[in-house]
């Protein structure tokens, strides 16, 4: 005999199902859409970039990457849990991505654990909270030979060019060896102000930012004369060179052609370069001008080698005078520049500070330019040009601040250039001279014309060369015959940061900074400003009101403007204003007590919305349903037994 399912064990069997469904619909979901994602964010947070995709496709062995985040004690630390997800989430795009060639492990380095030690042995920094415990939120990167890359830990400033700092860790893996740097240059880098001469005796200091590059990059010195850039050169560096003979530029301009990638620096006054060294004179051969005309024409860059910008809004402070009558003073020539004054949205200006610099040029774009000028540093508008020929005789400080009348605008100091490019010649020209012919340089074939760009090229322009030198943004001090520096500004950043830019891929440099994960909410802010525009236009009338009753008051109590004969009622007119002025300030606290309550209301509502109006429209949805079927089978059970007896 079967027995009748009751409806109720119906039911719970019913849910039975439905969840054992739900769980399987999960599985089966995760195995196959693992990798199927809808990026549904405002600026596409989730979406990688096609440089970034590029530099993937490129990979030809495994990079392992460990990501170091102390999930458990970051619980109360709301800001870093967000970044986190963030950092993971795109971590784990790149892995998907990558063909396999990303192997991605994530740790959670628990407070005395061994993962904690791993954390601090690779350089890892540990963020302590107020209950002495550390979190660690960084990037350790390894390739199968002995490269090993981090970034000790995610902060907050670098959130917009997360996707670049992870892919420039990912592509310097990806290299088996160091990249090549070119230099050309006329300035003493690695010998000092002493010169060659300095080398000899074993008296040589080279500047702070040469002994940066070494620890970089493979350094390839260049002869300010010769035929071609070598094939292995990544980046070539121009810093202040001497007058380029034309197979030079030729040379230059045809590693432009073919995908390569410059950092110039020019300078109308070079200061560095006329150092003087150990016997009281600048370095044999030294230069005062640099210049690239024919080149920057082609590149699409303007720049006057017979200006110097003076700048009195960021000018650096100097002492001058002699014994007792030394003082500090304005020299407008010597540029202190903060971050304001450079390109936030540009990677490598975006984490400088600020950057020392003096007797600078400036650059403008070239008319009918085919490249697109970006700028990366800049003066403020209280700036003006001085003569290149006044300023190399010397003129004291207070002789450039004399009737200093700002020119009302902003001068470029340094740019970048992108965009496709036309050779600054028509044909290769002529050969050296035989008897010119004197090293491997200048006997190397000079490589065979190219009219235009491979693609488009990537330039970085300064106006200035005394950026390199260690006055300008360092104080050194020797400890057991070692000299160790201690920078006070950001001019070794800059250099890097330009140099490790342009050694990545064009795709890699295409990379621009992303929008926060921790956006605003705008309409909550638009109508904050409106609530206080509304009482602060009346906060501000009742605060001119009460200031000048206040000035009336204290002249008719001090007796100012007050006749004796009209001293009864004076005192009357102060009763008066006494009253007025305690009417208006009770108005102005209600008015500022609105403007509070107003905010906190918004604040208020806000909170409803994001917390409580999504679960009560779902169960009034529900609510809803529940009446519709109530009444559904009310009405089919009233129908049943009529259709019975028919």
């Amino acid at each position: 005999m079967n027995m009748p399912i009751s409806r109720s064990a119906y039911r719970i069997l019913t849910l039975v199902l439905l969840a054992v469904l739900f769980v399987a619909v999960n599985t089966f979901s995760n195995t196959v859409f693992r990798s199927a994602r809808i990026d549904l964010t405002a600026n596409h947070l989730y979406t990688l970039s096609d440089g970034t995709k590029e530099v993937l496709s490129k990979i030809d062995e495994p990079i392992t990457l460990r990501f170091f985040y102390s999930e458990k004690l970051a619980t109360d630390f709301p800001r870093i849990r967000t970044y986190a997800n963030q950092v993971r989430d795109l971590l784990e795009e790149i892995r998907d991505e990558s063909n396999g060639k990303i192997i991605l492990r994530v740790i959670d380095p628990e407070p005395f654990s061994e993962q904690e030690d791993l954390a601090m042995s690779l350089g890892l920094k540990g963020a302590p909270t107020t209950e002495g415990d550390v979190i660690y939120f960084g990037l350790v990167g390894n390739n199968l030979v002995d490269g090993l890359e981090r970034i000790p830990f995610f902060t907050d400033e670098r959130q917009d060019y997360l996707e670049y700092d992870i892919m420039k860790m990912v592509q310097t893996l990806s290299r088996p060896k160091k990249p090549v740097l070119g230099i050309v240059t006329n300035l003493p880098l690695d010998t000092g102000t002493g010169g060659l001469m300095a080398a000899m005796k074993g008296r040589s200091q080279p500047f702070m930012i040469y002994t940066e590059l070494v620890n970089r990059f493979e350094m390839e010195f260049l002869e300010q004369k010769f035929n071609r850039v070598p094939d292995n050169v990544d980046v070539l560096m121009i810093a202040h060179p001497r007058e380029l003979d034309e197979q030079t530029l030729y040379a230059i301009d045809q590693f432009v052609m073919r995908g390569g990638r410059v950092l110039a620096f020019v300078d109308p006054f070079s200061e560095v370069s006329m150092e003087r060294g150990e016997d009281g004179k600048p370095v044999r051969g030294f230069t005062q001008t640099s210049d690239l005309h024919r080149l920057f024409q082609s590149w699409g860059v303007d720049y006057d080698p017979s200006k110097i910008v003076g700048d009195k809004g960021l000018a650096q402070r100097v002492r001058t005078g002699f014994d007792a009558r030394k003082q500090d003073s304005d020299y407008v020539i010597w540029l202190r520049v903060p971050k304001e004054h450079m390109n936030q949205s540009d990677i490598v200006t975006a984490d400088v500070d600020r950057i020392n610099l003096g007797t600078v040029g400036y650059l403008t774009p070239e008319k009918g330019a085919t490249t697109s000028f970006t700028p990366l540093i800049t003066s403020s508008k209280d700036s003006r040009l001085y003569d290149r020929d006044y300023v190399a005789t010397g003129p004291r400080p207070d002789q450039l601040l004399a009737g200093f009348k700002p020119d009302d605008k902003q001068y470029v100091i340094a740019a970048r250039l992108s965009g496709p490019v036309k050779s600054a010649f028509k044909a290769e020209p002529p050969e050296r001279p035989k008897d010119d012919q004197k090293s491997s340089s200048t006997k190397a074939k000079m490589p065979d014309y190219k009219a235009k760009s491979d693609k488009p090229v990537n330039i970085i322009v300064v106006a200035d060369s005394d950026i390199f030198a260690d006055r300008f943004w360092v104080q050194t001090q020797s400890y057991s015959g070692e000299r160790v520096a201690q920078p006070i500004a950001d001019n070794a950043n800059f250099i890097m940061s330009a140099i490790d830019n342009l050694m990545g891929s064009n795709e890699l440099i295409s990379l621009r900074a992303r929008e926060r994960a921790d956006r605003r909410f705008e309409v909550v802010e638009k109508l904050k400003t409106q609530a206080e525009e509304h009482y602060l236009a009346r906060q501000k009338a009742l605060q001119a009101t009460i200031d000048k009753t206040e000035a009336r008051l204290s002249n008719l109590q001090t007796g100012e403007d007050v006749a004796p004969e009209d001293k009864e009622k004076a005192d009357a007119e102060i009763r008066q204003f006494r009253k007025e002025l305690l009417t208006a300030r009770q108005e102005m606290r209600g008015v500022q007590r609105s403007l509070r309550e107003n905010v906190e209301t918004l604040g208020s509502y806000v909170r409803f919305l994001n917390v409580l109006a999504m679960p009560i429209l779902v169960a009034l949805v529900a609510m809803g349903l529940a009446v519709w079927r109530y009444r559904r089978r009310k009405a089919r059970v009233a129908h049943g037994p009529a259709k019975k007896g028919a």
